[in-house]
């Protein structure tokens, strides 16, 4: 599986012999690097003797054969490409709604399609308490999951902060990371009392509740491989506002007003003024025409995400390997 491909297994030449494999295989494993010179590279090894490649989502496997995305194995990755295949990560059952064993005390509720109008208004009511902030149900209430680093872009979200906070909106933050973003969590909340929070830590429990009381996700990400939370936002009605990138490209389709289709906002670049557009778009939407937004949240929520569909396609990619020629 192609997931993390700057964790390659590098070293020097002369680590080939602790493999204790035959002389004949070293040119497998042997990288000409333009920065770091002739090295070992254990995955571009894998690379070029697997049956298959798979990679988290269509997008990541075309990403990885640019130079920018191929850290380094682009060359080898485009040489391979005929066996490259993008499969997009399911989700585990605990991310749904309706069973969340998160959602069973402290005032929030389990909810399905069905009751996603009256369940959503209940956890979105608790987690506005549990946060401190204003009961309202009108405002609508942005999140962010993830770590506090530049891949995220957490610099995104900082720069496009003024614009957010003179808006009728909340926004909480859920992570940890870098030292002085952590500070800079802190300092919003301080500055922002009323419509901010930035709970700095992970906590499942709150992941959780975060996810089915907020109306959107913001994913700024710079380079996003599949992305998970987007997958679980979606399947909690949380309306995903993402840059088109990796699997966030894949799995978050343009919100079509004229044919009401879609599943959220994508933005490129990973700037603050498209994030801005993107995200003033999905408000209006929000504060307009709540059927319209009514009816993204179910098309959200009616998608199978799970694992089984994606079980089934890395079982042809298995089949394709086990049959090859």
């Amino acid at each position: 599986i192609l997931h993390v491909i700057n964790l390659q297994g590098r070293g020097q030449l002369d680590d080939f012999r602790l493999l204790t494999l035959p002389d004949h295989y070293l040119e497998k494993f042997m990288l000409e690097d333009p920065i770091g010179g002739t090295h070992l590279n254990i995955f571009m090894a894998g690379l070029k003797t697997a049956h298959r490649l798979v990679a988290v989502s269509h997008t990541y496997a075309w990403e990885c054969q640019t130079q920018e995305g191929g850290w380094g194995l682009h060359d080898v990755l485009k040489e391979n490409r005929w066996k490259l295949r993008g499969i997009v990560n399911g989700i585990d059952s605990e991310w749904n709604p309706e069973f969340d064993v998160h959602l069973i005390s402290d005032g929030y509720v389990n909810y399905s399609l069905n009751t996603l109008e009256t369940g959503k208004a209940t956890c979105k009511s608790a987690l506005q308490r549990e946060l401190g902030l204003p009961v309202c149900s009108d405002v609508p209430l942005i999140s962010f999951i993830g770590r506090l680093d530049q891949q995220k872009g957490i610099d995104v979200i900082a720069e496009a902060m003024p614009w957010m906070m003179e808006q009728d909106l909340q926004l909480v933050m859920l992570g940890a990371g870098r030292e002085d973003l952590e500070t800079m969590l802190h300092s919003f909340e301080v500055q922002y009392r009323d419509k901010f929070r930035g709970w700095v830590g992970f906590s499942v429990r709150t992941a959780h509740h975060i996810i089915a009381g907020a109306d959107i996700l913001l994913m700024p990400s710079r380079f996003e491989p599949c992305g998970l939370n987007q997958l679980y936002a979606m399947q909690y009605g949380t309306i995903p506002v993402v840059h088109a990138v990796g699997g966030l490209k894949d799995t978050v389709k343009p919100y079509d007003p004229l044919a009401n289709s879609g599943t959220g906002w994508t933005f490129e670049p990973a700037e603050s003024a498209a994030l801005i557009d993107a995200l003033g778009n999905a408000l209006r939407t929000y504060h307009d025409f709540k059927q319209s937004w009514l009816s993204l949240q179910k098309c959200c929520m009616s998608q199978d995400l799970s694992w089984d569909n994606a079980a089934q396609q890395y079982e042809e990619v298995l089949l394709s390997a086990k049959y090859q020629w």
